[in-house]
Parts: structure tokens; sequence; C-alpha cells
């Protein structure tokens, strides 16, 4: 199947890369076998940012490859090393992309002015290596944080081609000869509908006015409901300032007539709506043929009378392009002096930050018959996706970390009891026995890669021994009365040797 030239819709995946893990290292050398941590931070992970080119029309090169992935940032390395950074790949789209979420279809943000640019998926942060993590209560950290996964997400362009005057009608009413006529714009032009099957741009100078045209291709009636090609290109009219209803009056198909293509083109218009604002002319055309400008004559009257300004013209001929086209021009200087004009300077728009509160908690069904301890928010989740939990003196940090930022204190102000569940983080949380009696913040004496306070034990871990204990004990029974049962000796399981009375008294 051919692929289009002209695109101007694309579903895209996009994926920041991911961090780099920080690194745990200790200097050494001769003479100085400890001498003091070096590890390095991890590289942040690359982003995908798209940014406006004004030499690109079409998102054709996201309609063949729709999937888009920055690479990795680089593990920090020992001798103080950091590792290296992503790349960010920059994704150019044209002037007046709309930017939305695939799955909610929520807006993402409207692409405007040359150069204007978005992060669509943030690169995640590198690990922190053990040099970064050194304080004077942990001199020497026998761990370094993981490095974050960056952001994921399928994005849906909508290009919405940015003219200030669109041209609408019929198929064949002649919007592509009279753009060419106007402009330098060289569409294909024949005498057949559906010729125009992509929206076309010209630049026209009236005056000391220049602006663009744009024509609309495949408007019929019905076209709001999807017929034609009308819906797919009727958004490209939304930036328009004012609109140019161009109108074959030398047609011969049965049942039309001027004004009746203008009023079914109207009501398209305002089924589809958002235009009601918008200037209009209307460019009677083919007045170079005799029928035709016949027929213009006896309509433009009663057109006038509806309060449009009525053009007769012939893109063939040049009849009455001037004054149409100084027309154009005045609506185009009127609006410009309403409507604010996009900023000259380029728009960066990145993530927000969060300014809700850093955390939240709540109690709730666990799905399996019990009940968990919920905490949500960027600063616990993010935490727990940098910690190794292979590692147990990182995952004392991370208690630490949580109980600074007062998680402990709010779940015992809700009223959590030691050895309830509770879970930080969504899809995916991790799930730990709550344990408030851990001392946090003492001096760690223990050694590297080891946090003594991990070796009290939690409740769910005591209850766990417990049980064992009594199932030992209950085996040791079971092997104690069947010993008595067959007179067998236990820890051989074999008949026990009985002594000899007269071998005795003979000794």
């Amino acid at each position: 199947m051919a692929i289009p030239s002209f695109v101007d819709q694309a579903r895209l995946y996009v994926s920041g890369g991911r961090g780099g893990h920080g690194c745990t290292s200790v200097h050494r050398e001769k003479f100085k076998p400890l001498g003091g941590p070096d590890g390095g931070n991890g590289g942040h992970g690359g982003s995908v940012i798209l940014r406006v080119d004004p030499q690109v029309t079409t998102l054709i090169d996201y309609h063949r490859h729709s999937k888009r992935e920055a690479p990795n940032g680089q593990p920090g390395r020992g001798g103080h090393q950091d590792g290296a950074n992503g790349r960010d790949i920059i994704l150019s789209v044209p002037e007046g992309t709309v930017v939305r979420d695939a799955v909610t279809e929520e807006l993402i943000t409207d692409l405007v002015g040359a150069q204007s640019e978005i992060v669509i998926a943030a690169g995640g942060r590198g690990g922190l290596g053990n040099e970064a993590l050194a304080t004077k209560a942990r001199k020497a950290p026998g761990f370094a944080l993981l490095g974050e996964d960056g952001q994921s997400r399928e994005i849906r362009l909508e290009l919405k081609v940015l003219a200030d005057v669109g041209l609408v009608g019929f198929p064949s009413a002649g919007k592509s000869s009279l753009i060419a006529a106007i402009s330098r714009a060289r569409p294909e032009i024949a005498d057949y509908p559906f010729t125009t099957l992509v929206p076309h741009l010209g630049v026209v100078v009236a005056g000391d006015v220049t602006y663009t045209v744009a024509d609309v291709p495949g408007l019929i009636p019905g076209a709001a409901q999807g017929k034609g090609l009308g819906l797919d290109f009727l958004r490209h009219i939304e930036r328009c300032q004012g609109l140019v209803h161009v109108i074959d009056c030398a047609t011969y198909e049965p049942g039309r007539d001027p004004v009746s293509d203008l009023e079914a083109i109207e009501a398209e218009l305002q089924q589809y709506g958002g235009l009601a604002d918008r200037p209009r002319l209307v460019a009677l055309n083919k007045v170079d043929v005799p029928d035709g400008n016949e027929m213009a004559g006896l309509v433009a009257d009663e057109i006038r009378a509806r309060g449009l300004e009525v053009f007769l013209v012939s893109a063939k001929s040049g009849t009455g392009l001037r004054e149409l086209t100084f027309a154009m021009a005045r609506i185009v200087a009127e609006r410009r002096q309403v409507v604010v004009e996009a900023p000259s300077v380029p728009v960066v728009i990145r993530p927000l930050k969060s300014t809700g509160p850093e955390f939240t908690i709540v109690r709730e069904s666990d799905g399996q018959g019990g009940e968990v301890w919920r905490v949500r928010g960027n600063k616990p989740e993010r935490w727990v996706r940098q910690t190794d939990f292979r590692n147990a003196e990182a995952v004392g940090y991370l208690a630490d970390r949580l109980n600074k930022l007062g998680v402990e204190d709010q779940l015992l102000k809700l009223g959590a009891e030691p050895g309830e569940a509770v879970a930080i983080g969504g899809d995916d949380p991790v799930v730990f026995d709550f344990a408030p009696q851990i001392d946090i913040g003492a001096e760690l004496l223990s050694r590297r890669g080891e946090d003594n306070r991990m070796e009290s034990l939690r409740p769910a871990a005591q209850r766990r021994r417990s049980l064992d204990a009594e199932y030992f004990a209950a085996k040791e029974a079971e092997k104690l009365v069947s010993a008595a049962v067959t007179g067998l000796d236990p820890e051989t399981w074999e008949t026990p040797e009985v002594p000899d009375p007269q071998g005795d008294e003979d000794d």
C-alpha cells in the first residue's frame, strides 16, 4: 500500500532514556587501602523533544516510524567518574501541530511559533554514587542509588495548517485554480471531484499586507459527519482569520446552483462549530464562461442581501482577482489587530513540578480480604525506584528518607499498628510491614553494605519463626512417639544392643 506524501495525523510512541546507576566504589592505592568513597553518579537518560521546524510541512516521518526512544544514561564508575548523559532526540514537527495523549485524548500542547518545543518524554534521572551519598554519619556508604526509568507515553499528533484565509467550496469549484492564480502555489488541477487531496498553501501580497491562503479540499454535504474528505481537513480552517466561499457558477450537475451551494457549505461549517466569528467573502467563480457569467449576475444581489461581500472572478482570465485579494488583505489586517499574534520568542515547555502535598496515605482493601496502608507521592515512589533492595544499607537509607519526609509520623497519626501492611506506589507497589520501633538517623557502625537496624526482626518475621519452631517441635515429638512404639533408637532407627548379663559375671 502506497504511503501518501502528506500526512496530517500520526500516533507516536515516545520513551525517554533510563538513567544510569550510581557506582559503589572505595578509592584504594598503595599505603592507603581506604581512601574514601569515589563512586560516580549515573548519567541522566535522554529526553524526547518535539520542536517546531518551519521547513517541515507534514507528519509523514512519524507515519512511517511510529516509535522513538532516547538513549540511556551511562552508569557511574569508580575514580570519581560520572556516567555520560543520554543524548536528547529532537523530533521536528510543522507549525500548528496539536499534541494529545493517545489514550485519554487530553490536550498536551499546541505548538505555534518557530523553534517552540516541548519535552514530551523526559529521561530518567541518574542514580547517585556512594561518593555523593557520603555524610558525617555515613562516611563510606556501601550502596548507590539506581537510575530511574524514563517517561513513556503514546501521543497523537494532529496538524492544523496555519493560514490567514481559507478557501472553501464544493469539489471542482476552482479553489486550486484560484490559489494558483493569486500566488505561486502550483497544486494539481483537473476537472474531476477530489482532485485536491491535501491542503495547499499560497502566499499572497496585496499592497503592504502579506498573507497566506489555503484551499480546503473535499467539502460536500455531510462532511462534518465524515462523508467525503471534509472531516479530515475541516480542522485546517480553524486557525484562519477569514473564509472565502468559492462557488462554481458554471456547474452542470443537476440540483446545484450558487445559492444552494453556499447554504450547504455554511451548514457544514456551522455543524463543525467554532467558525461563526470568521468574516466571509463570496467568490462567484468561472465568470469567463458565458453561462457562468449569467448565473453570477442573477444570484449576486441575493447573496449580497444576506450581508456577504460578493466578487465575480475568473481564475482562468484573472477577472476580479485584484479586488478579491485586497478584500482578503483588509480582513487579515483587521483581524491581526484584534487577535493576539503568537510570541516571537520560542516557547519551551518543560514537565511541571508537583505543587500538591508531597505524599498521601489512605487505608484501602488489598484485594485478598485484608487492608493495606497505601502511600502515594512523587518523592516516596521515586525513592523506592532508586533503592536496591538487595542491599540492607540501601534499605536503611530509604527508611531514613521516608522518616524525614514524615511518612512514619503520618502513619502513626492515622492509627497504623506495628505489623500492618504498608504499600508505596500504585500498580507495582513495594509492600512491607510497618515497624515504627526501628531507630532512624543513628550513626551506622556496621560493615559496608549492611545496616544493623535490619537485624531486628519485624513482626511478620517473628510470626514465621514462631510457626517454624512449633512445626519442628511437633516433628520432634512425633519422632519420639514413633521410637517409643517401635522400640527403635530415635537417632539411628536401629534395635539397641542389650548387654549380656553372663558376660559381665565372667569378667
